[in-house]
């Protein structure tokens, strides 16, 4: 090891995840379309308060998928930081 350590940025990492999880999210959405009715949507309800099939529900739906990836970015990323998982090669 060269002694330097790499440290996660809370923020660009949340803004990644949050951004990943909107493209994750809109893809099954997509699925959903193409198969309806495979039992998806027991599961949007469940962690997406507020989802339903109109577009108001679906865009409650993106945005609290990327809130979801912004607050996991915000605290994964001093958690790891502080125990110093992330280390320079």
């Amino acid at each position: 090891m060269n002694g330097h350590s790499i440290s996660l940025r809370p923020l660009q990492l949340g803004l990644s995840l949050g951004t990943s999880l909107v493209v994750f999210y809109l893809a099954c959405l997509a699925l959903s379309i193409v198969v309806p009715d495979r039992g998806l949507h027991q599961v949007w309800l469940q962690f997406y308060p507020g989802f339903a099939w109109t577009p108001l529900g679906m865009l409650i739906g993106a945005v609290e998928a990327f809130v979801y990836g912004l607050v996991a970015g915000l605290v994964f990323a001093p958690i790891a930081n502080f125990f110093g998982i992330i280390r320079g090669g």
